[in-house]
């Protein structure tokens, strides 16, 4: 199965399976109505303390990662996220506007290592 990344600021498009966002906070100008999502996983998103931390900082990415990949380690949410993927293709979806260093990025690097 697929996994992508995108934006939710984006249109949807026909190859994006189902659409999952992975922020813990609704983005500002985006309508939940007209937002084309399939769910919601803001519990899978990182805690609002490592949020708050690394306040998309690209110097403290490398810890930012590191933490997030402990907080992942132990969420029940991550095998439902997985079963998911391993019946559908899934995009997952962020809000962030640093399209490198953000947890969706992490997020996506461990899905792909848990399908291996």
């Amino acid at each position: 199965m697929l996994i992508g990344l995108k934006l939710i600021f984006d249109k949807p498009s026909i190859t994006d399976g189902k659409r999952v966002f992975v922020e813990r906070l609704w983005p500002r100008g985006v309508k939940r109505s007209t937002a084309n999502i399939d769910l919601w996983m803001k519990d899978i998103a990182p805690s609002d303390e490592l949020r708050q931390w690394f306040v998309f900082n690209s110097d403290k990415w490398g810890e930012f990662k590191k933490r997030y990949l402990k907080e992942l380690s132990s969420n029940k949410h991550l095998l439902e996220l997985v079963a998911m993927i391993r019946s559908t293709d899934i995009t997952i979806l962020y809000s962030s506007k640093d399209h490198e260093h953000n947890g969706a990025v992490v997020l996506e690097e461990v899905l792909k290592k848990n399908l291996k």
